[in-house]
């Protein structure tokens, strides 16, 4: 198989692409969940 020059650095760009991407869907789910956990977790140390 013949690669072109420019093919390495194509297929570093487009990972970086999904790990950013991937960063970005788990700070929003965090975001939107993260009041639901903070209670979740107080409701568990109040048990204790």
């Amino acid at each position: 198989m013949i690669r072109r020059e420019g093919e390495k650095g194509q297929g570093l760009v487009e990972y970086a692409l999904i790990i950013i991407l991937v960063a970005v869907v788990v700070l929003v789910v965090l975001a939107l969940l993260g009041p639901a956990l903070a209670t979740m977790f107080q409701n568990v140390i109040d048990l204790i």
